[in-house]
């Protein structure tokens, strides 16, 4: 359960993840998909650019620690990522 102010942060971000995801690939259900990587829908290329993009936008840097599938799975998993990382800074 969020707070408030919480949810309303949760629902931005997202939305802006999602336009950025969109952005990459146009043709992928980014709200729905939950095996963006388990299923070959996303690949290594696809995972470099919002790499990228989560940098410019979030100022985030994805190290390779963690690049784990679980962390591009589903839009809910790269916000989580960014949650996490943003917490280390």
């Amino acid at each position: 359960m969020y707070f408030n102010g919480e949810k309303i942060k949760y629902k931005i971000i997202m939305e802006q993840l999602l336009e950025i995801l969109k952005g990459i690939r146009p043709d992928v259900d980014f709200e729905n998909e939950t095996a963006l990587i388990d299923d070959g829908i996303l690949d290594s290329f696809d995972v470099v650019n919002i790499i990228s993009e989560l940098d410019d936008a979030f100022g985030v840097q994805v190290r390779i620690t963690e690049l784990d599938p679980e962390n591009f799975n589903s839009a809910k998993s790269i916000w989580n990522l960014v949650q996490k990382l943003k917490e280390k800074q």
